[in-house]
């Protein structure tokens, strides 16, 4: 059965962001509410965490995972960031947008997509969410909560334990959280193109 943890949106109880982190180190995998509905997550080294993340959302390989960064510094360690991107990139950050870019070393290949050699990743604009990338130093390999035959992501901590209770490890409570996933921009080339319209302005990627 999942752990279960309250924790405050505003004021992240320390020792419950603790526990978190300490999970997440010990290969759990998570579902955690974010800027834009909640989110599956787990460790960059943990290896069943890709797959376990594959098998509740019903999808295959060729997904697109994301890796939730820090700040800009700490994404720019897994991502080549070219000129025309930067700018746009940094203004657009934090917030509910998701970047598809090119990989750097950093990141493990079974985590990129297997043709394209990309990975996601975006910054969250959520209190609890920075607190746990903080105390973890590095990102969480994430993908939205979106299930099988559902197009919206969950946004109830309480349903997700009901429906989830056996798949995953921790289920977090932090309030109310949006049900629109983010906006997702595939920024690989040498264009913009906006996949998937979700929380975030997209007119400024639009070419």
């Amino acid at each position: 059965m999942a752990r279960y943890l309250d924790i405050h949106p505003d004021n992240p109880q320390p020792r419950l962001v603790s526990q978190v982190v300490e999970a997440l180190r010990d290969d759990a995998l998570i579902a955690y509410p974010t800027d834009s509905g909640y989110a599956l997550g787990a460790q960059l080294g943990n290896r069943d965490g890709r797959d376990r993340i594959l098998a509740i959302r019903g999808l295959d390989d060729r997904h697109h995972f994301t890796l939730m960064c820090r700040d800009f510094s700490q994404l720019g360690q897994f991502v080549h960031v070219d000129n025309s991107a930067f700018r746009a990139i940094k203004a657009a950050t934090p917030g509910p947008y998701t970047f598809i870019l090119p990989a750097t070393g950093e990141v493990p290949k079974r985590l990129m997509h297997p043709k394209k050699r990309t990975v996601g990743v975006r910054i969250p604009d959520h209190v609890l969410v920075c607190a746990i990338l903080e105390e973890l130093g590095e990102p969480i390999l994430t993908s939205t909560l979106i299930l099988p035959g559902e197009e919206e992501a969950r946004t109830m901590g309480w349903e997700i334990k009901e429906d989830l209770d056996h798949a995953v490890d921790i289920v977090i409570e932090a309030g109310e959280t949006s049900a629109q996933p983010t906006s997702v921009i595939d920024w690989s080339g040498p264009e913009p193109e906006v996949v998937r319209r979700g929380a975030g302005d997209v007119e400024r990627f639009e070419v």
